[in-house]
């Protein structure tokens, strides 16, 4: 198992935005070893949140190592050509380092801004996929569905990797999830503070099966955790405080239940969190420190890393 980061693109705090402070932070997971840095998606939220991509785009340059992931991007809301062109550009100019998680997204606020029904968004997902495979085929049919057609459109410069980027499918763990991943997926994104270890080994189980059905190996069959906000504090109130006061009302998730999942806490905690999700099988888990990013982050490698790894 490795680790990744997010950018931290939702306001938790007070503090600005700039380019120099996301700069900081990369570079310093990058320095560190982390092996992957996504960016989430959502142009409406209930905090203020930097667009992902856009970000993502910003600060490929101060990495060389790390995969770039989104985690997941919104192809219904964005548009699947529009993002197709986003995405393929920054494939091209990371060297052909970018993993494309999608998903519908969460927020009905996004779909009533780009005025389509939340109520087809899984529909939609499920073209958007293959739409997004057509555009990126430099040989290949063109994809006409219900929703969408690639018909005539040629959208160079295609993206470096070949046949195209890996297409990572989005699921809290529902069969219906699943099973979209087993038949569109080349990876499974699961979502930290909407699982537990035991719920992510009885879904990698059963999402097993959809694979052999599909025709594809689960024992080679990636994914991650994201959305692992963290803080690492031997301080119990102060770990208490973070959960109470900015995780749930930001997740509007119940205290009792944050606490419990997320790796907020005394480092050797988040230890025994990370090693339960391993042994589940997870292979990634992709890390969003609550505050204090920079150091935050080295101190997980130091302190969680580091012993995880003994």
């Amino acid at each position: 198992m490795d680790y990744g980061v997010h950018l931290p693109l939702m306001a938790l705090d007070d503090r600005p935005w700039s380019l120099r402070r996301l700069l900081d932070y990369v570079e310093t997971a990058e320095r560190l070893g982390f092996r992957a840095l996504s960016a989430n998606d959502h142009l409406l939220f209930h905090r203020p949140w930097l667009d992902g991509p856009t970000a993502l785009a910003a600060v490929l340059a101060a990495t060389e190592q790390m995969d770039l992931m989104t985690t997941v991007a919104l192809p219904v809301v964005r548009g699947p050509v529009a993002l197709a062109k986003s995405l393929g550009a920054i494939d091209i100019l990371s060297g052909g380092r970018l993993l494309v998680g999608v998903g519908p997204g969460s927020s009905d606020r996004d779909y009533a801004a780009v005025t389509i029904p939340f109520e087809e968004r899984w529909k939609r997902l499920d073209e958007t996929v293959e739409v997004l495979r057509a555009l990126w085929r430099e040989e290949g049919t063109s994809f006409t569905g219900r929703f969408y057609s690639t018909d005539g459109i040629r959208l160079e410069p295609y993206p470096l990797q070949r046949p195209m980027p890996p297409l990572w499918i989005g699921s809290w763990g529902s069969e219906a999830g699943l099973r979209r991943t087993a038949r569109l997926g080349d990876g499974w994104l699961a979502s930290a503070y909407n699982t537990t270890p035991e719920a992510f080994s009885n879904a990698r189980e059963r999402l097993g099966e959809h694979l052999r059905a599909a025709g594809k190996d689960p024992d080679i069959f990636p994914n991650a955790i994201a959305t692992m906000f963290f803080y690492v504090t031997e301080d119990h109130a102060a770990a208490e405080r973070v959960v109470r006061e900015v995780l749930s009302p930001v997740l509007r998730r119940p205290v009792e239940e944050l606490s419990s999942r997320l790796l907020v806490g005394p480092a050797g905690e988040c230890v025994e969190k990370v090693a339960a999700y391993q042994a589940a099988g997870a292979r990634r888990i992709l890390l969003w420190p609550v505050r204090d990013e920079v150091r935050q982050v080295a101190t997980f490698w130091d302190q969680v890393v580091s012993a995880a790894c003994v």
